[in-house]
């Protein structure tokens, strides 16, 4: 081990970036907590000025939530291009502060994050390394490296040769009673459900344990990302079948930065309704459909394999 405490320069200057990522957020938290202060202290003012203050304490409000939220597990990933360009990817984005506003850290939304999740060496979609950064708290532990470029010959010593270490890893993770996200470990076809067009209703079907749920939850958080000006105008409302689900899945949405969704049961949509199955007739035509003489227009996707993470509970 070298004198600066790291096992090599790899390690080490991952993690200074990522120092210098949480030294931003620190600084940007700070400045918010301040602007929300000085708004609240206000006193008597015209009912414009207070509109315009209630408004802003609830954008800097929420923008606290989504910072306090990840702040265990800011960057995951990072992606080094063939131009030479590299992108660190994280739970949320980040850029500088001066009037350039340069990303430096991408969101896993971004459509520059999307290589990420969807190269192979046999389409490596413009990258010659994919690099998964594993963190406790705000302290970098290890490093898995993904090789895309076959010509290139430049090794840092981290090298995966499946490609399958992190989501081996994620799978083989403690329990905790809660769901985790899986924005580490993406799968492709996890990705082009969760990255399908927003209009209309979308279908997920697949067995026990393929990750419906934690995908489905994934796709909000991508909906409201991508469609962020359409969806503030409304509420984003997710369904479940009762307390102890959305309890099990409540922590997933806020890890991913989104912290206004509602989560409900039926029984709280409509007092005193509680659940008790699907009453609908069994040729599965229901009202709507028989209103207007025929299936409601629907895109179906199906989820097949083995179970992912992000559909067990796992620390």
């Amino acid at each position: 081990m070298s004198n600066t405490g790291f096992p090599d320069d790899e390690l080490r200057q991952e993690q200074e970036f990522i120092d210098g990522l949480y030294a931003h957020v620190d600084a940007l938290r700070g400045d918010t907590e301040a602007a929300v202060t000085d708004a609240l202290a206000q006193g008597n003012t015209p009912q414009q000025a207070r509109l315009e203050r209630d408004i802003l304490v609830a954008e800097r409000s929420g923008l606290l939530a989504a910072l306090n939220a990840v702040d265990g597990s800011l960057c995951f990933g990072r992606i080094d291009l063939t131009s030479g360009t590299t992108h660190h990817i994280g739970r949320i984005g980040l850029r500088t502060e001066d009037a350039e506003r340069t990303p430096i850290l991408i969101d896993w939304r971004a459509g520059v994050a999307r290589p990420f999740y969807l190269a192979t060496g046999h389409t490596p979609m413009g990258l010659r390394r994919r690099r998964h950064i594993g963190t406790e708290g705000r302290r970098v532990t290890d490093l898995h490296d993904e090789i895309l470029d076959l010509g290139d010959q430049e090794r840092t010593g981290h090298e995966d040769p499946t490609g399958d270490a992190v989501l081996l890893a994620a799978l083989n993770s403690a329990r905790t009673g809660r769901m985790s996200d899986i924005v580490q470990t993406i799968q492709a076809e996890q990705d082009e459900i969760i990255r399908a067009p927003h209009r209309g209703v979308l279908v997920v079907e697949g067995g026990p344990g393929t990750g419906k749920t934690a995908v489905a939850l994934h796709r909000a958080a991508y909906l409201l990302y991508e469609h962020r000006e359409l969806l503030a105008k409304r509420a984003v409302l997710i369904v479940g079948p009762n307390p102890a689900f959305l309890g099990y899945i409540g922590e997933v949405l806020p890890s991913l930065g989104e912290t206004g969704v509602l989560l409900a049961t039926v029984g709280e949509l409509f007092p005193g309704v509680e659940g008790d199955g699907d009453r609908q007739p069994r040729g599965g035509r229901g009202e709507g459909a028989r209103r207007h003489g025929g299936r409601p227009r629907r895109r179906r996707t199906r989820l097949a394999g083995s179970a992912r993470p992000g559909d067990r509970d796992r620390a």
